[in-house]
């Protein structure tokens, strides 16, 4: 099993985090932030990955240090969890529609991390959530999980339509992403011989 647990702890929060990457998407997310745990729960279904996060942070100022740290611990399990990489498919992505929305997400778990974000948020909130901080968690993701993250808004009008697409997105790409290659079980997809 390809699995790891993350706990990381600061002024600002505490978090642990489980993945296993091969799970069939089961989730249980409690960041204190309705509407985060909303979205991680939809990357771990859409990913395969199954997901426990627990978070508590400090609310009482805003959501943004527990989003952020809950993205560093996310991809620190990732990048933990795929060991040397071994096997996988390494590239994945897809164009994910969801109403008016439509998001391209491309990735490769490259250890050489860095994100594109082309996405415009509509507007400043989703409910009481940041919209701001969805480009911070994915930018923290990317970062610690070593992936190199493309995500492409399209179209879209609606910010959680928008938001949401973003997510499931790149959920579809991770799963293709950290499948086992059959052809390659034992190699690492890299002409480098490591990634």
């Amino acid at each position: 099993m390809r699995s790891h647990t993350v706990s990381r702890a600061t002024a600002e929060t505490e978090i642990t985090v489980t993945v296993n990457l091969d799970g069939t998407g089961q989730f249980d997310n409690q960041t204190g932030v309705g509407f985060f745990d909303h979205m991680l729960d939809q990357l771990a279904r859409h990913s395969l990955i199954d997901m426990s996060v627990r978070a508590k942070g400090d609310l009482h100022i805003d959501d943004h240090h527990t989003v952020e740290d809950t993205g560093i611990a996310l991809g620190q399990a990732l990048a933990a969890a795929l060991g040397d990489k071994r096997g996988i498919v390494r590239y994945g992505s897809c164009l994910l529609p969801m109403d008016d929305a439509l998001v391209r997400a491309a990735l490769d778990l490259s250890a050489r991390p860095y994100l594109v974000w082309n996405v415009e948020m509509p507007t400043q909130k989703i409910g009481t959530f940041d919209t701001e901080l969805v480009r911070e968690f994915f930018t923290a993701f990317a970062t610690q999980g070593g992936i190199t993250l493309h995500v492409d808004m399209l179209h879209g009008i609606n910010a959680h339509h928008i938001t949401e697409a973003a997510f499931k997105a790149v959920a579809q790409a991770l799963r293709q992403a950290v499948e086992t290659d059959p052809r390659k079980t034992d190699a690492i997809p890299s002409t480098k011989g490591a990634l």
